[in-house]
């Protein structure tokens, strides 16, 4: 009896979704030029889904994109007429009983909301997935690819798993399930895009999964910025934070300045400040994976050398993102005693973070890969802007960050603080290191990533 009954209940959950899906595949017509990009997180945070949504709708595509609207997109999203986003409800971890079971009903409600989210949509040629996160996105997707006779393309960021084991330890049961869970759905999958040349080695050798190698690139919008743009960014940003304001006002009321810029009240011409402080900007989702204490300890440093008088400039620090650890790094930012160094840690709109990348006199790269395997998408969108890196080194860096080329790779604080002395040294120099870096960059004529995307992305789903 119980037995039937259970069938009974399968069938009544299955059934609906097994009309549903067969409906879906007598549109196949309909599904050759749609596809669905699913983001199990926020959209606004996930540039390579963003990017992958508009190069797909400029190759005639329309777009379907589920994720999380924590943070607004980049406006070029929004503006197409061919993207629709669908926002996922993102639910709260559950505040009693064991942590096991809290992840686990979480787990539970998101396979039941997205599997409901993604039958619900127009039929599709292909389900482009970010993993991670992958649990449970991969099998629900599959599943609907199943049902619907979508393809599943699976673009691997890194590997779930590694990033749980950060916070869990590699041998915890939940992260061994994790990991067991990734390898069996992600051999399931249609296609498979990853970020470096190292993990589509360990995919094809570990886990039997053949992919595509897609670098992250800059998007066009990543440029260096013009200086009356510059001054523009800068008295806006001043209006919330004051390390941005002047720190002496002009003999002329009508000129206006900013810590870094002013613009002539007669000619409205832009120019630099003669002492203006050096620019420093990181980016982070403030996550175990990038340890800002190495940078704070290096700016110490940097503060020590500058009060000597060894020639170094004040230093404005900018530290932008969103993550669980940020207020625990704001913490320790307020209880340091800095006199020549300032540090904010704003969340800046879509629009504005390009243009304070390439305002910036030097970018710091703290992100170590949790799997050794994926490359910051940071320091891509750094030197899309020509801006110089000082990038913490692990296994794959080498595949972006050319030491002595592009910028320079470090191993810990007192590394880092050598390496904002030398480039810092006598700011701004227009025959030092630094410059020399950026006219590298200029030179190197980087593909961006439309390009990109139609050499490699373009013709695998034009031809299967």
């Amino acid at each position: 009896m119980a037995a039937c009954c259970a069938a009974l209940l399968l069938l009544s959950l299955f059934l609906p979704l097994l009309l549903l899906g067969g409906w879906k595949r007598r549109q196949r017509g309909r599904a050759a030029r749609h596809v669905v990009v699913v983001v199990l997180g926020d959209v606004g945070r996930s540039p390579r889904m963003q990017y992958h949504a508009l190069s797909l709708a400029k190759c005639g595509f329309s777009v379907t994109l589920l994720g999380f609207c924590n943070s607004k997109p980049h406006n070029e999203l929004l503006e197409s007429d061919r993207i629709q986003i669908v926002k996922l409800t993102e639910l709260q971890g559950l505040a009693v009983g064991p942590r096991v079971l809290q992840y686990g009903v979480k787990v539970v409600f998101q396979a039941v909301y997205l599997l409901w989210k993604l039958m619900w949509q127009e039929p599709a040629a292909y389900i482009f997935l970010q993993n991670p996160p992958g649990l449970p996105s991969i099998s629900v997707c599959w599943l609907v690819g199943c049902l619907c006779g979508s393809k599943l393309v699976i673009d691997w960021h890194n590997y779930g798993y590694s990033i749980m084991g950060l916070v869990h330890g590699a041998t915890h049961p939940i992260v061994l399930l994790a990991k067991w869970y990734e390898k069996l759905f992600g051999r399931l999958s249609d296609l498979n895009l990853c970020v470096t040349n190292a993990m589509r080695e360990d995919l094809a050798e570990n886990w039997h999964i053949r992919a595509v190698t897609v670098y992250d690139k800059p998007a066009s919008f990543f440029k260096e910025t013009p200086l009356d743009l510059q001054h523009e960014l800068f008295m806006k940003l001043g209006r919330t934070h004051s390390l941005f304001r002047a720190c002496s006002e002009p003999l002329d009321p009508a000129t206006e300045r900013s810590a870094f810029t002013e613009r002539d009240a007669q000619t409205r011409v832009v120019t630099h400040l003669c002492r203006r402080p050096a620019l420093l900007v990181s980016s982070t989702s403030w996550t175990e994976d990038e340890d800002f204490s190495i940078l704070l300890a290096a700016l110490e440093k940097f503060e020590q050398l500058a009060s000597d008088g060894d020639s170094l400039p004040s230093l404005v620090c900018v530290i932008t993102g969103k993550g669980p650890l940020k207020e625990h790094y704001i913490r320790l930012i307020s209880q340091k005693q800095f006199q020549r160094i300032q540090v904010c840690t704003p969340w800046l709109e879509a629009e504005d973070y390009p243009l304070l990348l390439g305002s910036a006199d030097l970018g710091v790269c703290l992100h170590k890969s949790s799997s050794g395997l994926d490359l910051p998408m940071k320091v891509v969108d750094m030197f899309g802007c020509c801006l110089p890196v000082c990038a913490v080194n692990f296994k794959c860096l080498h595949e972006l960050v050319k030491h002595g080329e592009n910028g320079l790779v470090f191993k810990d604080a007192e590394e880092l603080a050598s390496q904002l002395q030398m480039l810092l040294s006598k700011f701004p120099d227009p025959a030092g290191k630094l410059n020399q870096f950026r006219k590298n960059l200029r030179e190197s004529e980087q593909l961006r990533w439309d390009e990109s995307w139609q050499q490699t992305v373009l013709p695998l789903v034009m031809d299967s």
